[in-house]
């Protein structure tokens, strides 16, 4: 099986986007209602992310097709990914979004996946060398300000972590906003991180992973480790991810090395599973890439990667609850 992201990969990836971005139903409303005027449907609510089956799915499709555009320039799909781009990336559409978001009831929207996935997308569009980007970049700057403007907000009153697998994950929220301040050069954002990351996890030690549950796909532990590779790096990183999972080089705590067993993809909660199996070899790569040399940890770690990779990349189309996302988290994946 694959390893490695290829041109072929790329543009199926791609043709999976296309296919979704623009598609408004099936759809799932995270939607709070103040008055019979917020009645609307999908398009109305949302005019740029209104496909994907649901908001934050869409935004992460579109730093999905902008982030394979980027690596392959020479994609097939290019011309479409622009003009669908073009064609949502208005004025008029963003300041949609952003009043949808100004709405004092939806102060928490998407809080704090979604918040995360747009930053990553702002954080593809400023890294990328094309008069294309920098124009999408400068339309999507309202979304992005606002969510570095929330992220300021909560986490100084955010006392606890949310260790959950799912959408409500914090560590994986703060591993993509970090990568995108650092990026953008957005200094005071990366240090409330930072110190965030450092107030919630550094002393926890001795995990036991009793995970994976039902409708996970991200692992609460896993996800820990890569965004305090991020924060620490080097020997204090080593120093930690040791006394967090001290049992790694015997290849405990077991489940982190079994794939999950999805038993049913057209349940959306279950086909969750197939994206746990993605994610894992997303931090499982990273956490080995990070790793000093020598350490016997890095080849156990890649072993296990290949191993998720190999059970979940075939089940990345085919059944539109998983078709609509999973794509995004093979790309990590392949990209680690």
């Amino acid at each position: 099986m694959h390893s490695t992201l290829t041109a072929t990969l790329a543009s199926r990836f791609a043709t999976l986007a296309l296919a979704h971005l623009t598609r408004e139903y099936p759809n799932r409303l995270t939607h709070s209602l103040a008055g019979p005027q917020d009645v609307l449907g999908p398009r109305a609510l949302h005019p740029v992310f209104y496909g994907s089956y649901d908001w934050h799915s869409c935004v992460h499709g579109y730093w999905l097709v902008t982030h394979l555009l980027a690596r392959f320039p020479a994609l097939p799909e290019g011309p479409r990914i622009v003009a669908v781009i073009d064609e949502h990336f208005t004025e008029a559409n963003i300041a949609g979004e952003r009043a949808y978001l100004d709405l004092p009831h939806n102060r928490n929207f998407e809080r704090p996946y979604g918040w995360a996935w747009l930053l990553a997308l702002a954080g593809q569009l400023h890294g990328m060398e094309s008069p294309e980007a920098a124009r999408w970049s400068h339309l999507l700057a309202p979304l992005t300000d606002a969510f570095v403007e929330r992220f300021e907000e909560f986490l100084p009153k955010a006392t606890y972590p949310l260790r959950v697998g799912t959408h409500f994950n914090t560590a994986f929220a703060l591993t993509l906003a970090l990568d995108f301040a650092r990026q953008t050069s957005r200094d005071s954002l990366a240090k409330l991180i930072d110190d965030t990351a450092r107030r919630w996890h550094e002393g926890d030690a001795g995990c036991q992973a009793w995970e994976p549950s039902g409708d996970e796909f991200l692992s609460p532990s896993l996800m820990e480790a890569v965004l305090m590779s991020r924060v620490m790096g080097g020997e204090e990183f080593t120093a930690w991810f040791t006394r967090f999972l001290p049992s790694l080089a015997t290849r405990e705590p077991a489940t982190l090395f079994l794939p999950a067993t999805v038993t049913d993809r057209s349940d959306g909660k279950i086909a969750h599973l197939d994206g746990l199996n993605l994610s894992r070899a997303w931090c499982q790569r990273t956490l080995a890439r990070v790793l000093p040399e020598g350490d016997t940890r890095v080849g156990i770690l890649q072993d296990a990667a290949q191993t998720h990779l190999d059970v979940a990349l075939q089940h990345v189309a085919g059944d539109y609850m998983g078709e609509h996302w999973l794509a995004s988290f093979a790309t990590l994946a392949l990209e680690a």
